[in-house]
């Protein structure tokens, strides 16, 4: 499937049509420094950039002239430090390689598409608005716990079980697919995330979106699949087969709470991702409206 493309109109329109309630869900758990991040990610941090104290003291904006700013204008400004795989995201498709060409989806490589400031094709900046239906498979509340043990790996069967106790219908080609471990339900808190650290979605599930040919699939941890991999010499199995072979994106860290404690599992998904030249993925403010 071209995830690089738009939805068909039909299923837009219809998928449009779908919310019932008029109630938005936040999907976002928020970004700050100190935050939980996955250990191959540098830590997100905010710095205070220009302060009204600091231009007084610089005089370095034409406006800053007692003449022309009588009423004492200041700004504040900050800068950024942070990787845009921070909170909830988006992984783009060249987020990941494979052997010893380094190659990512489309073939692609770093030898041919890897420049001094990132990838040149399937970075951020070629990630689509992603406006379709959702599902949500609750796994934690099928399993009757409050989040998964540590490195539990979510099968099919799991997966299948969670949809049909919800009475959810399957997803198809162009949805988004969600997947609750209830890793979130201790966010921000790191010493009681760490306990179940680990737990995710396994290939057969990653086998399943890409035979429907879904846009994404996005699961509430760091990392969507289970950690450490259960499939000897691939780390990665799950994002290999979605992102190199599929051309489907992974989301993260995605907030899944409020809708599973709603009783919530298919919505209209909505999620914006910045379009950033040279980035592997995006920060995201997803929301559904069921």
């Amino acid at each position: 499937m071209n995830t690089d493309s738009h939805p068909e109109p039909a299923k837009l329109l219809g998928d449009l049509r779908a919310p019932s309630l008029g109630r938005v869900f936040d999907l976002d758990p928020g970004r700050f420094p100190g935050m939980p991040m996955w250990a191959g990610h540098p830590p997100f941090q905010v710095v205070t950039y220009r302060t009204p104290k600091g231009l007084r003291i610089r005089q370095d904006q034409d406006w800053l002239a007692p003449e022309v700013n009588r009423e004492n204008i200041g700004i504040v400004s900050e800068m950024l430090v942070a990787t845009c795989h921070s909170g909830a995201h988006i992984d783009a498709l060249a987020h990941i390689t494979c052997g010893a060409d380094d190659h990512w989806h489309g073939d692609s490589s770093a030898a041919d598409a890897l420049g001094d400031f990132g990838p040149t094709d399937h970075d951020a900046s070629t990630l689509p608005p992603i406006v379709t239906r959702a599902v949500l498979a609750d796994v934690a509340g099928h399993l009757g716990v409050h989040r998964l043990g540590r490195s539990h790996p979510v099968s099919l069967d799991e997966f299948e079980g969670a949809m049909a106790r919800q009475g959810t219908a399957p997803p198809a080609q162009g949805d988004v697919v969600l997947v609750r471990t209830g890793q979130m339900s201790v966010w921000p808190d790191q010493q009681r995330m760490a306990e179940t650290q680990g737990s995710g979605i396994t290939r057969p599930i990653a086998d399943m979106a890409a035979d429907l040919g879904v846009t994404a699939v996005g699961v509430d941890t760091e990392s969507c699949e289970v950690v450490p991999s259960i499939e000897p010499g691939n780390p990665h199995p799950v994002h290999q087969r979605l992102l190199i072979e599929a051309g489907i994106y992974i989301m993260e860290n995605i907030y899944l709470e409020e809708l599973a404690a709603a009783g919530v599992y298919e919505f209209l998904f909505i999620a914006l991702p910045p379009r950033i030249e040279g980035a592997t993925g995006s920060m995201l403010r997803p929301i559904a409206i069921a």
